[in-house]
């Protein structure tokens, strides 16, 4: 396991960007000008998009992350990313601006950019990266959602969970053990409600997810022993327990009443 108590996870993010920013410096060379929808983007910023890649605007930067595949150059798309790689990370790491990494990041999958075909030392080092942010998701205390969707987006990209799923798990320290649950109880509540699901990944399933926490009960099961007075803890076993038993759940669904609760004045 990798004990984040001792090594902290903004130092593997320092390192990480260090090796990406060598892997892709310079910068792979474009054989064109940049091609894409002039009904969404001007010439004058495709043009922008084609030279240094530092001297592109974050706004600039942020609409190409987010725009659909389709409107551009389909043999240009994944190396505009791999120019751009640098900037997108940082984007998605502590301090960036981006707001919806399961977009942004599945833009990377097999129909996008295609991350899994790059030169190795590339995918090596953006996934290198991606292993970082996980990292700092799981400790940093954001609300879980932001988790899910960060690993939705990685996931999507990589084409698979599995990795993402172990390497999370292989993360030690209280703060991993306490990210680790929060995001456990999240995960086994929604697919006792019936609710887990993918925003933007389409061949995403769930049922991995679903095989893989009744493999985290032991450590949550420690975790709650140790804070006996932890909630999230003993809801995530009890949420655990009732997905392996093939039960409901024992919470009430709070969305989509009917009727307002008749609260006393």
């Amino acid at each position: 396991m990798l004990d984040l108590h001792a090594r902290g996870p903004y130092a593997l993010w320092r390192e990480a960007l260090a090796v990406v920013d060598r892997v892709f410096s310079p910068p792979p060379a474009l054989d064109r000008p940049v091609s894409g929808c002039i009904r969404c983007i001007p010439e004058s910023e495709l043009r922008l998009l084609g030279g240094d890649p530092a001297e592109v605007p974050e706004d600039l930067l942020g609409h190409f992350m987010r725009e659909v595949v389709d409107h551009w150059d389909a043999d240009q798309y994944p190396l505009l990313w791999r120019r751009l790689m640098p900037r997108a990370l940082r984007a998605w790491g502590p301090g960036g601006h981006s707001t919806d990494p399961a977009l942004e990041l599945g833009h990377l999958a097999r129909h996008g950019a295609g991350l899994q075909g790059w030169p190795t030392p590339e995918r090596s080092a953006v996934e290198q990266a991606f292993r970082a942010l996980l990292a700092i998701a799981l400790t940093d205390g954001r609300p879980v959602g932001e988790i899910t969707d960060l690993m939705e987006g990685i996931a999507h990209a990589t084409g698979g969970l599995e990795p993402w799923l172990s390497h999370i798990a292989g993360l030690s320290g209280p703060q991993a053990d306490a990210g680790l649950l929060r995001l456990a109880l999240c995960w086994a509540t929604e697919l006792l409600w019936e609710e887990l699901g993918f925003a933007w990944w389409d061949d995403g399933d769930t049922q991995t997810i679903a095989d893989w926490l009744p493999t985290q009960r032991s450590r949550i099961a420690v975790f709650a022993a140790r804070h006996p007075r932890c909630k999230t803890a003993k809801d995530a076993l009890i949420a655990i327990d009732r997905l392996h038993a093939g039960d409901h759940s024992p919470w009430f669904y709070p969305y989509g009443l009917d009727q307002p609760l008749g609260l006393a004045p």
